[in-house]
């Protein structure tokens, strides 16, 4: 176990989760009961964390409380939390392979303490609760939870790493390895998915799930309660034969589909899952320990944190975002247009904005769709017990339509959602602009167009800004916000204000072509297509990114994305970029056959090219290998992403990534397209140099 002053000289910026010893009398127990209370001094929006010197200060809280002899020993958290995990922060800065074994063992010698203690221990998690606070939980003899506990999971497989302090030992031995696969793999690989404190209490995961008015007082009397008897936890009969096995095929069918064997992580965890089914906790937690200490010095897990730390740092502090104070206060909501996405724009600032909002379109029959389903999607919300019927009424009685764009007169905000023409658009912000206020904002959800170009004939251009939302709107986090040529500062800031409203992540784009997401996805999809052109087979153009772990496939984003829409972008960047952007004839021929993809799939989700797309489609006779598209295809990425960093369409680098991140799905564990372009070779092959600091996403020299 790594000592006091091992620990701080390894991390001496750690922030110290100190852990604090208190004996307590409860009424019905014979003996003082040892309250441990983890805590690192700050507020809730710092959640407290285990480094080296944590770690230490927890075995010695747990020495104190053994030494008192008491009649149980329990653990609880701050207000609102219990423990989050590893202190992250430090992690990126290890590179010695020794200390990288002494922190993975240090969190099993003191957290297996709790499970071996001949004292009843007893985990009180009264908050949020991921990583290693839930090994520690799990550690203990019995778990209650509080019924407002606002986080639990375990995110490790998320960032390329895997539960090592014990959970991929105790975890499936407690609800089975059925349940465990979904919690460690499945829900980390599904972006983190959180359970709900219900969720976790009938998995089994707690004992029992308390109210949160006076959860630690009803904690301690369950307590007491099982001490005496009067109580006993049940456990779940663990299958270890079939149902393992089932288990196991289902979990590595969903690693292989969702990383293609490009997370090592998730890769880990199934093996360390396998080797669960024994119960041997001395083999399993020193399999855990070498897996860590294998996995603390790899590139992959440098990877996650910078992707961990873009979500959770750089994603709340916008780079080039002028000061909040110059927002203007939004009081009721415009959106032009009643289709689709004009309507998922219409509930998404109803639902967080709380105001007026008003659709307008071409006519009533629109309108009315529209409307409705905004409507009908808020009593979807209601059924599913997400809104109470009072709160659902309130928002519903929020949204209308109308035909009069006089209908935005008192608007502070504008948004278009029409169809994808400059012309078209230029037209509607003229006819918006007639009815509202100098200071309303005219936002404009185009995916490539000119923001400078929509406003230049307006009498107020300075109000325009782009507003770039991702589909489905409700689900990717990503907002582009596009700052036209001639956008103010104080437009700007109430964009930025209203975006993180609706609970979004900014990104300041300057006015390009298509932005960053769509830019880089469109080079991407065009080096595919082209290659198909050439002669490539559709499945091998298909399969050629599958080592990057990608969540979807080219031709897949294509169907999804929609040929169409794909066509159309693809000419607008032709029409900028013509040496770089292609647009492919036999795309025009598949976009005029009315095809909406490449694929189509047999009842048993076979997958298989359409005959008739084989057939329209007229290819080349140079054929590139799998190998070698994989390697054009990232070299245009970094050609592509070093000339939008030398035009300023974004900060830095670490913008770019962020937008994929969030926008295109690119997987943590891959760290953005930067950092794997730089791992690789590839960005200073193309380039020149790497577009990030050495050991930035990676292993420090």
């Amino acid at each position: 176990m790594i000592t006091a002053e091992q620990a701080k000289a390894a991390f001496p910026d750690e922030v110290v989760t100190k852990a604090t010893t208190r004996l307590i009398s409860v009424p019905g127990v014979s003996g003082q009961v040892a309250l441990i209370t983890i805590d690192n001094g700050h507020d809730h929006t710092r959640p407290s964390t285990f480094g080296p010197q944590s770690l230490v200060s927890l075995n010695s809280a747990l020495d104190e409380a053994i030494a008192a002899k008491p009649a149980a020993i329990a653990v609880t958290g701050k207000p609102f939390i219990f423990a989050v995990g590893a202190d992250l922060s430090g992690v990126e800065q290890v590179a010695d392979p020794a200390l990288a074994r002494q922190i993975a063992q240090t969190g099993h010698d003191v957290f297996r303490r709790f499970t071996e203690s001949q004292i009843p221990t007893f985990a009180f998690v009264n908050g949020a609760v991921m990583g290693g606070g839930l090994e520690l939980a799990l550690s203990c003899h019995y778990r209650t939870l509080a019924a407002n506990a606002a986080a639990i999971s375990f995110p490790e497989v998320f960032l390329g790493l895997f539960p090592g302090w014990g959970g991929t030992q105790l975890l499936p031995n407690l609800i089975g390895a059925d349940a465990a696969v979904t919690v460690i793999i499945e829900n980390a690989l599904n972006q983190n998915k959180m359970l709900k404190p219900a969720q976790a209490a009938q998995l089994g995961i707690v004992d029992v799930l308390l109210d949160s008015a006076d959860y630690l007082e009803q904690s301690l009397l369950w307590l007491s309660k099982v001490l005496a008897g009067e109580i006993r936890p049940e456990r779940k009969e663990i299958d270890r034969g079939a149902g393992w096995d089932a288990a196991l095929a289902r979990g590595r069918a969903f690693v292989e589909a969702k990383t293609h064997g490009a997370s090592p992580g998730a890769l880990k965890a199934l093996e360390l899952l396998e080797l669960a089914r024994g119960n041997d906790l001395d083999a399993g937690y020193a399999a855990e320990t070498d897996g860590l200490a294998e996995l603390l010095l790899t590139d992959e897990l440098r990877a996650g944190l910078y992707s961990f730390n873009l979500v959770q740092k750089r994603a709340k502090r916008p780079a080039g975002a002028p000061d909040k104070s110059l927002a203007r206060p939004i009081t009721k909501v415009g959106v032009v247009g009643a289709g689709l996405m004009a309507s998922q724009l219409a509930l998404l600032f109803v639902r967080q904005l709380k105001v007026p909002v008003v659709l307008t379109d071409i006519d009533q029959a629109r309108v009315d769709k529209g409307v409705g389903y905004v409507h009908g999607e808020i009593d979807k919300l209601q059924g599913k017990g997400r809104l109470s019927p009072d709160a659902a009424n309130r928002l519903k009685a929020l949204v209308s339509g109308s035909l009069d764009k006089a209908a935005f007169a008192d608007a502070d905000f504008v948004i278009e959602a029409v169809f994808e023409e400059l012309s078209v658009k230029q037209q509607v912000f003229a006819e918006v602009e007639e009815h509202v206020s100098a200071e309303c904002i005219l936002a404009t959800n185009t995916s490539s167009l000119s923001i400078t170009e929509m406003a230049a004939k307006l009498a107020h251009p300075e109000r325009v800004v782009g507003f770039h939302f991702f589909n489905p709107v409700a689900v990717l986090p990503l907002l582009e916000i596009v700052r036209g040529e001639q956008t103010d500062d104080a437009s700007l800031a109430t964009a930025f204000s209203v975006g993180k409203q609706l609970k979004k992540s900014c990104v300041l784009v300057k006015d390009a072509p298509a932005f960053v997401v769509n830019r880089l996805l469109t080079r991407f999809l065009g080096e595919v297509i082209a290659a198909v052109d050439e002669g490539t087979p559709f499945e091998v153009a298909d399969k050629a990114l599958e080592p990057l772990g990608l969540p979807m496939s080219p031709l897949v984003l294509l169907q999804l994305v929609g040929p169409a829409v794909a066509l159309h972008v693809a000419e607008t960047m032709h029409g900028a970029f013509p040496d770089r952007f292609g647009v492919s004839e036999n795309m025009r021929k598949f976009v005029a056959a009315g095809k909406t993809g490449v694929y189509t799939w047999d009842a048993q989700g076979n997958q298989s090219v359409d005959p008739e797309v084989a057939a329209l489609w007229q290819p080349g006779d140079k054929p590139l290998t799998a190998e070698q598209l994989r390697t054009r295809a990232e070299e245009a990425l970094a050609q592509e992403i070093r000339l939008m960093l030398d035009e300023g369409v974004v900060a830095e680098a670490q913008d770019i990534d962020l937008c994929l991140i969030l926008g295109a799905g690119w997987p943590f564990w891959l760290g953005g397209i930067t950092p794997h372009l730089d791992r690789t070779g590839v960005s200073e092959r193309v380039t020149g140099k790497r577009f990030l600091a050495p050991g930035v996403a990676s292993v420090p020299a």
